[in-house]
């Protein structure tokens, strides 16, 4: 299954979760290459909309690929082999500037306010795709930690293995594609791109007129 975009995705996305309408579930999205998709879900599912800031713990040799994630309340996941084979003190320098960024797009993102309160809530995690999985896996400790009422990790894409692992950690997994030679998200999409800060805050501005709010 291919998507044309991150929209075309996120329509196809809200369409399998649109039993969890019912609920008024809160909708988090991992920008930035979730937000489009998270806000196509939430439009359908009559749902709110926040983003949840979380960040992969990048390889210094190789930043495209990752050994871990962090969340925007301390939630880290490290994948135990890179645990015990790489040194603490690089572990803990990565860790410290990603927790930089994320007080970044917190204050560029969200504007410094906090995340819609999930306490109690269904929450439905949404990204573009879930590759490794240390990001989502982070996402899902954070809604733990603030005792959400049930966790749904909701994706385009994944691998099987990846898809299969999820259902031990959350209370639902909604996954449309999981072919068995994946290799990357970019490849479930006709149109890939990289997402900047300002088209996340256009989708921000675009929720906002769509609920009708400023």
């Amino acid at each position: 299954m291919r998507f044309r975009d991150r929209e075309d995705a996120g329509k196809h996305l809200a369409r399998a979760l649109m039993h969890y309408r019912k609920d008024h579930p809160l909708v988090l999205a991992i920008p930035r290459g979730g937000t489009e998709v998270g806000f196509e879900v939430a439009k359908a599912l009559d749902a709110d909309f926040d983003l949840l800031i979380a960040r992969k713990l990048p390889f210094p040799d190789n930043p495209e690929s990752g050994f871990g994630a962090i969340a925007e309340d301390g939630s880290l996941y490290i994948i135990p082999y890179y645990a015990q084979l790489l040194d603490p003190k690089l572990i803990e320098a990565i860790v410290e500037e990603q927790k930089r960024e994320i007080v970044r797009r917190i204050e560029r993102l969200r504007g410094g306010r906090p995340i819609t309160p999930p306490e109690g809530r269904t929450i439905i995690l949404v990204d573009d795709g879930i590759a490794m999985g240390s990001t989502m896996r982070a996402a899902v400790a954070f809604c733990r930690h603030r005792h959400a009422a049930k966790v749904v990790v909701a994706a385009p894409v994944a691998g099987p293995h990846t898809a299969a692992e999820f259902t031990e950690i959350a209370d639902d997994v909604v996954i449309l594609s999981t072919p068995p030679w994946f290799r990357a998200v970019a490849e479930a999409y006709e149109n890939w791109y990289d997402v900047s800060d300002e088209e996340v805050l256009d989708i921000i501005r675009r929720w906002r007129e769509f609920r009708g709010s400023d």
